[in-house]
């Protein structure tokens, strides 16, 4: 065997056996992820999940042909080699990222696979010496190029209009549960509660390179805190809502973001003319986040106003007359 340990060689330094062997291994490895696929999704997607589990059956097939042909070929002992020991090989998103992809995202992750294990055995069929052997990996390569099709077979088998309908409303409720919900928690109050402080440094030293600072530090301390209460306050096992990690940088992101956008106009030297600009953001600012509310989270547009513009706008003037006192 001539790998080395850390040592990643050319694939086309490979050898037929050593082929075989990364066959094998590729193909053990999909059929686990598959696997992943359908135990995440088992709950929540029972359809598809089970789609995933016939693609982890027919990965376990061609895993037993190739080691049937390694038998043939070359005995019983097999090479240990994958992936990572061949450079400029694909590589697999790691097994613990399941659990923070979405539906889309494992379809999407399943269609890339497929596409780069057909690319693989058309490789390695240019590589291969034995007649049968060539005959084997050219008939995986047309295996896999026809798996896109293939899957949309057992989507049609297991996947009804009604399946697929309830598991796209699920995914989208998911989404708005990890990213809208939390991120426009943090756009709301990086944009409200920023507020006061910058407008009451920018009319009491009426000094844009002060208020930028505070600006800055306001948006950006916001934003670390909101992100870490988020992601620690739920870890999203018994509400749902995804994981804590997404929520957490949906929330600080969009906290800070909030708060630079009436800060950043302090960048401007004249101080009125930044001013006049920080204002006109902070009223897009509260109307967009008005819209957003009526938009995804169903609140009347009434009630969002009067949350949003009406609350923000209370606090903008309580900085204003603070700052100018």
């Amino acid at each position: 065997m001539r790998f080395i340990l850390n040592q990643r060689r050319p694939f086309s330094d490979l050898n037929e056996q050593e082929i075989l062997a990364l066959a094998i291994s590729s193909e053990e490895d999909d059929a686990r992820i598959y696997r992943q696929f359908a135990i995440a999704l088992g709950e929540d997607y029972p359809a598809s999940a089970q789609v995933f589990a016939d693609m982890a059956v027919e990965e376990d097939a061609h895993r037993r042909r190739l080691i049937e042909r390694h038998q043939a070929r070359f005995g019983e002992v097999i090479p240990l080699v994958r992936r990572e020991n061949v450079s400029g090989f694909y590589r697999r998103k790691p097994l613990w990222r399941v659990e923070t992809m979405t539906l889309d995202a494992m379809r999407a992750e399943a269609g890339a696979m497929e596409r780069q294990a057909e690319r693989f055995y058309l490789a390695a069929v240019k590589r291969a010496e034995d007649a049968d052997t060539r005959r084997l990996l050219g008939d995986l390569a047309a295996a896999e190029a026809g798996h896109e099709a293939r899957a949309q077979d057992l989507s049609d088998a297991h996947l009804t209009p009604d399946h697929r309908a309830s598991e796209d409303d699920k995914a989208q409720r998911q989404f708005i549960l990890t990213w809208v919900q939390p991120g426009l928690a943090g756009l709301m109050d990086g944009s409200v509660s920023t507020l006061a402080p910058i407008f009451a440094t920018a009319f009491a030293t009426q000094d844009p390179k002060t208020t930028l600072l505070v600006g800055l530090a306001a948006a950006v301390g916001a934003g670390i805190s909101m992100g870490f209460t988020e992601a620690a306050h739920d870890d999203g096992v018994i509400s749902g809502r995804g994981s804590p990690l997404k929520r957490g940088l949906a929330s600080g992101i969009m906290t800070t973001i909030g708060g630079l956008g009436h800060a950043l106009p302090y960048l401007i030297p004249d101080f009125w003319t930044a001013t006049v600009l920080a204002m006109l953001i902070v009223f897009v600012e509260l109307w967009a986040i008005a819209w957003i509310q009526n938009r995804y989270m169903q609140t009347p547009l009434l009630r969002a106003v009067i949350q949003v513009v009406v609350g923000g706008a209370l606090v903008f003037a309580a900085g204003v007359l603070i700052g100018a006192g």
